[in-house]
């Protein structure tokens, strides 16, 4: 690298660890599951990366979810409803995310890369600060301690907002321009959170919520199979326009090579 890039800010689950980004979809089906409502696999990752609070109440907004939900309970979720589900989440999330803390191969390797290259490395979820301690020391443990962490919640407004980058940026201490950061991001508000506040993105795909499917599962698949899903993937992270798509973090260091060339060129980020 030749240092133009000064930081990377990256997603928890689907991007760094969770391959397939499935203990959300696990959490969030259940809950509403107790409560009469069943919800399919592809409408829970419709909105993945969303603060879970708000996740839920997307969910809900669903025709076929809100039909479900009156026809057990008879008035709509109002917000102590939501907020109540959302408190059912937690420890169910924490529990599913505990389970699935396991580094995305290549994970390590990424992050040691840029530590070695003088980049400083940031975090962002959709998670409360509660859900990430089932996480934090497991991903630790396995070599990735990024600098900062911020939660869901812990900003006035979430994703799509800009709000959760720059936070980590204002508490990171960095004084570069936005121009030389990067937000990498399995999920379109991730990657909408990076283009709203004016850095470059990476999104995703073999790893995270577009593709939907755990490590054993992905390697399982043919490769004509793999090929169709993996350009599906691809697709729909195109969508949200990020500057590159990649496979999953192992495949980091060329994109952000053809980043820095861009900044070298006098180029700027997609906004």
């Amino acid at each position: 690298m030749t240092g133009l890039v000064k930081v990377v800010i990256f997603d928890w689950a689907g991007t760094m660890v969770d391959f397939g980004c499935l203990a959300p979809v696990r959490a969030l089906q259940a809950v509403l599951l107790d409560q009469g409502v069943e919800v399919s696999e592809a409408d829970v990752r419709l909105d993945m990366g969303m603060a879970k609070r708000d996740h839920i109440a997307r969910l809900l907004e669903m025709p076929r979810q809100r039909e479900a939900w009156l026809s057990r309970h008879a008035e709509a979720p109002g917000e102590a409803e939501i907020d109540r589900l959302h408190s059912a989440v937690e420890p169910l999330m924490i529990a599913a995310a505990g389970e699935c803390a396991q580094l995305i191969p290549g994970a390590r390797e990424a992050f040691e890369a840029l530590l070695a290259a003088g980049v400083r490395v940031g975090s962002g979820t959709g998670y409360t600060r509660a859900m990430m301690q089932a996480i934090l020391p497991k991903a630790a443990a396995q070599g990735y301690r990024p600098e900062v962490v911020i939660c869901a919640g812990e900003t006035a407004r979430g994703r799509p907002s800009a709000e959760p980058m720059l936070r980590a940026l204002s508490d990171m201490g960095v004084t570069a321009p936005i121009t030389a950061c990067v937000k990498v991001d399995d999920a379109p508000v991730g990657i909408a959170e990076g283009r709203a506040a004016g850095a470059w993105t990476i999104g995703v795909a073999a790893s995270g919520n577009a593709m939907g499917l755990g490590l054993e599962a992905y390697l399982a698949l043919s490769q004509p199979e793999r090929a169709r899903r993996l350009a599906d993937a691809r697709a729909s992270l195109q969508a949200a326009k990020p500057d590159y798509v990649i496979d999953s973090v192992a495949d980091l260091a060329p994109a952000l090579a053809q980043i820095e060339a861009r900044i070298a060129a006098g180029e700027r980020p997609s906004v």
